[in-house]
């Protein structure tokens, strides 16, 4: 079987570049259409919202696998979160990478703030495991 990454919207040379509009998610509801920046942080919040592996309707390359440090140690969760948070924000071609990481503990929760660079500017998300 063939699988088909639907996040590679953009290549390497300007003939294969491609607009990454899309629908505005908002509460559950289309909203209307996003582009640019506005997308791609769109983007990055369903993908490390979603669970890898967990639903068969996304390819094997969408989501992070974020679960499985539920219950690990804090010296774990640091060494091996941004690792990650990277691989699965990479299979988006608008995502540079990931600067800033920032990870705290609630006593079993840990709470991670990051800095997204994309193509179209910096994103800061949050992400919460546990």
């Amino acid at each position: 079987m063939i699988e088909i990454s639907v996040l590679k919207t953009y290549g390497t040379d300007t003939e294969s570049f491609k607009p990454s509009l899309t629908y505005k998610i908002s509460n559950g509801r289309i909203q209307g259409m996003i582009d640019g920046l506005e997308a791609a942080a769109q983007a990055i919040d369903l993908i490390l919202s979603t669970e890898r592996f967990r639903h068969s309707i996304f390819s094997t390359d969408y989501g992070a696998e974020l679960d499985g440090l539920i219950g690990k140690s804090k010296s774990l969760i640091r060494g091996d979160i941004k690792r990650r948070v990277e691989e699965a924000l990479k299979q988006d071609d608008r995502v540079v990478g990931v600067t800033a990481l920032d990870i705290g503990f609630e006593r079993e929760v840990a709470h991670v703030r990051l800095t997204v660079k994309t193509i179209f500017g910096d994103v800061e998300r949050s992400v919460t495991i546990g």
